[in-house]
């Protein structure tokens, strides 16, 4: 299997009136065709940042993004024009992401049109073929984004990115405006448009048992940096880095014959502002010691799972 997308030390800071915010600091991954790269942490944690940097809503402030073999670091607009069809977005909110003023049928025609494929002959057609691929009733297409539940705007957006035949999707935060039992019909219907069209997502969610549902592979995110990345079993069965052991602690059990010990975190969170070198949750870590002061590295300690823990080797012996 190759690998679609891969990023190198990838870097994204912002300028503040205190100094460089380090939203995205040295992050590399990779994401095979076809699968799914979950993305957690905290909010603020830059789970977002990272995503629009890797499809150049943001541009990043170093390190490399490579797309199918070839780097798209800085591409010129005609590139980036090529480059928008093959990667789209998936945001959190669909009533802000549509306009109040399109109906669903004008709102995916609108996208179709912009790819400048297809005739005006050929834009009903195929609008009607992406609203039956997502799952919208064809008696909808004149209904405004207002007349909609959640999940049928949600529809309309994921109609809307698949209009250019888009090869990597990120989706950020997708179900997290909607009711649960909503919840469950859109993931269910991400995986089918995946498996069906041979879709790569990279998946960005506070939802540990969504990420958990949905990815092939999992990195956790901590100020702007991976602290760990494994396979989506591993990481629940066997987490290495004590920030990921306290996030899973947090997840709700009604298992009362297994219950898992609750992990607080307690500490003051380190400015994501010109941050020191070493490990950003040591101030937060009952495990902190002098060599936590150093720069961390990912390492594998299993195949396939990297931490950046100094004592990680130690404490899971």
């Amino acid at each position: 299997m190759s690998a679609l997308l891969e990023t190198q030390n990838l870097k994204k800071y912002f300028k503040t009136s205190r100094g460089l915010l380090h939203a995205v600091d040295d992050v590399t991954f990779t994401i095979q065709k076809g699968k799914t790269m979950g993305i957690v942490g905290e909010s603020g944690c830059g789970k977002s940042t990272l995503g629009r940097t890797l499809i150049h809503l943001l541009e990043s402030t170093g390190g490399r993004i490579r797309f199918e073999g070839r780097d798209i670091t800085s591409v010129s607009r005609r590139e980036l024009k090529k480059l928008r069809e093959e990667m789209q977005i998936i945001f959190q909110d669909p009533f802000s992401s549509l306009n109040p003023r399109y109906t669903v049928e004008k709102a995916i025609q609108e996208a179709l049109r912009l790819t400048g494929r297809y005739s005006p002959s050929q834009i009903p057609k195929e609008t009607d073929r992406l609203m039956e691929l997502v799952g919208i009733d064809q008696r909808l297409r004149t209904s405004y984004p207002h007349e909609l539940d959640g999940g049928r705007r949600q529809r309309v957006v994921i109609a809307r990115a698949l209009a250019p035949n888009p090869k990597f999707i990120v989706c950020d935060e997708p179900v997290s405006a909607l009711d649960v039992s909503i919840q469950a019909q859109v993931l269910n219907l991400l995986q089918d448009l995946q498996e069906n069209m041979g879709l790569t997502y990279l998946f960005i969610t506070h939802d540990l048992s969504v990420v958990k549902h949905i990815s092939d592979d999992i990195c956790v995110m901590y100020l702007g940096q991976m602290v760990e990345t494994s396979p989506s079993d591993e990481l629940f069965t066997m987490p290495l880095h004590p920030y990921t052991k306290a996030l899973l602690s947090a997840i709700p059990t009604i298992d009362i014959h297994t219950p898992m010990e609750n992990i607080p975190l307690e500490g003051e969170l380190t400015s994501p502002v010109d941050p020191q070198p070493g490990c950003r949750f040591a101030a937060r870590c009952k495990y902190v010691c002098e060599a936590c002061g150093k720069p961390q590295q990912l390492e594998e300690l299993r195949p396939g799972h990297f931490v950046s823990c100094c004592r990680a080797k130690e404490l899971n012996m």
